[in-house]
């Protein structure tokens, strides 16, 4: 509630005259939702451009069947033959590591069958030193995705 207060205990002096204080006890929430929301739409446009892959050129194939499951991938990159480094899903593995990771992850699965995404620019030889990495872990199946061909 605002109150009064004179200036002077006489009240003959000329000046400001009554001064009026408000006393605040109430937080003022606009601004802080003003922020909030300036937050959020921060947030929701940086989100996606936080999400991190491996960008890869697959080949294309005629005859490409869709995966229906949710397969264990293994993904070879156009510069494994300088790195040795492949992605397991979406962690980055040494080829040394490999066969290890690959054996938690296929532990508890019936399913022991990998998908290996092999970039375009990648040798076959690159291919086949990962799919013996891929046996020697206990990999019953080893499958090469690619996508169809456009065009035709």
């Amino acid at each position: 509630m605002p109150t009064v207060h004179q200036n002077g205990s006489s009240g003959s002096r000329r000046g400001r005259g009554a001064r009026v204080s408000t006393t605040l006890s109430e937080i003022n929430v606009v601004p802080l939702i003003d922020v909030m929301l300036v937050l959020l739409i921060i947030f929701m446009v940086t989100a996606p451009m936080m999400q991190q892959g491996l960008q890869v050129n697959l080949p294309q194939a005629r005859r490409a069947d869709p995966v229906n499951a949710q397969p264990i991938t293994v993904t070879v990159p156009p510069d494994f033959r300088t790195r040795r480094v492949v992605q397991l899903g979406s962690d980055d593995v040494r080829l040394e590591f490999l066969q290890e990771r690959l054996r938690q992850a296929i532990a508890g699965r019936d399913d022991k069958s990998v998908y290996v995404r092999g970039d375009g620019a990648a040798t076959l030889q690159d291919l086949f030193d990962v799919t013996d990495k891929l046996k020697e872990a206990g990999v019953d199946k080893v499958a090469v995705m690619s996508k169809p061909r456009e065009g035709r």
